[in-house]
């Protein structure tokens, strides 16, 4: 099964780009994590809308879309790791999107499977896909039963 995080945004800083490496470093084998990045659109009138055309461009079918999205259900770490071992048993792709500055277009996120939001704080974009990424190594941790992980 392929985790893969769709993020608007290129040249992060190399802070953002260590800690990813760090996380997507430690992923296991059978659970690889993939970051395809897609351009921010700040000279479109609409950015949100062509940002969420070029993450839609970019999610394989079929497969599971996750928009992570302010206005979604937050989820316990110990409930990612439930749908991670679900994912796991279908199989196809899960895509995690990232959207640019402004968030997600309206339309894009009628078109996800699911939307998660991480908290009620605001996060700068970049950061998120660290997060996502230590999210989801903590997740496998869990089902793997090594220690990373502690209540």
């Amino acid at each position: 099964m392929q985790l893969r995080v769709i993020a608007v945004g290129r040249r992060m800083p190399s802070w953002v780009a260590e800690g990813w490496r760090e996380y997507a470093r430690r992923m296991p084998s059978h659970l690889p994590l993939e970051l395809v990045e897609v351009e921010a659109d700040r000279a479109a009138g609409d950015a949100r809308a062509a940002e969420g055309a070029a993450l839609a461009a970019r999610c394989l079918r079929p497969g599971v879309v996750v928009a992570l999205d302010g206005s979604g259900s937050a989820w316990t770490t110990q409930r990612l790791a439930g749908r991670l071992e679900d994912w796991q048993m279908n199989g196809d792709p899960v895509q995690f999107l990232v959207g640019g500055a402004d968030g997600h277009a309206p339309e894009l996120l009628e078109t996800a499977d699911l939307r998660w939001s991480l908290g009620p704080l605001t996060l700068p974009h970049m950061l998120v896909r660290v997060i996502l990424a230590e999210q989801l190594y903590r997740a496998t941790s869990i089902l793997s039963g090594h220690p990373y992980h502690r209540d």
